[in-house]
């Protein structure tokens, strides 16, 4: 059996389903459903995809990116999702810093970082 047809989604945990559905579909704007499977909802993306978030009593947040959002312009998407009451992260290290807005503009793609109320990293990405 190949994969390559296979309709993939991803997933990951969080520790409070209810405080995950409210940031996605309430902070985030996504549409948000929940599932048959005990507590898992499902986080609908642009074109037709889908990511789940389950909860998980032992859950450690992701030290990575799990999750890009393309926007076409990082600065006003900052804007409007410090409105609604993000946190973006502010890094300042060595040789890797955000601005006072979060935005990294140090090469590479212009990005900034959040985190969902499970502390899971994520990020909005300059879609070039």
């Amino acid at each position: 059996m190949m994969l390559k047809e296979s309709k993939a989604f991803g997933g990951f945990s969080v520790n409070d389903t209810a405080k995950a559905k409210e940031f996605y579909s309430n902070v985030l704007g996504l549409d948000v459903k929940d599932e048959a499977m005990g507590g898992v909802i499902s986080i609908q993306l642009a074109g037709g995809n889908y990511i789940i978030a389950y909860p998980k009593p032992n859950h450690v947040p992701a030290t990575f990116t799990i999750l890009n959002f393309p926007v076409p312009d990082v600065e006003k998407a900052v804007d409007e999702l410090t409105q609604r009451g993000v946190k973006f992260i502010i890094y300042n290290e060595e040789n890797f810093k955000t601005d006072d807005k979060g935005i990294f503009r140090g090469g590479g793609p212009v990005i900034a970082w959040f985190a969902d109320p499970a502390g899971n990293i994520m990020s909005v990405i300059q879609q070039n």
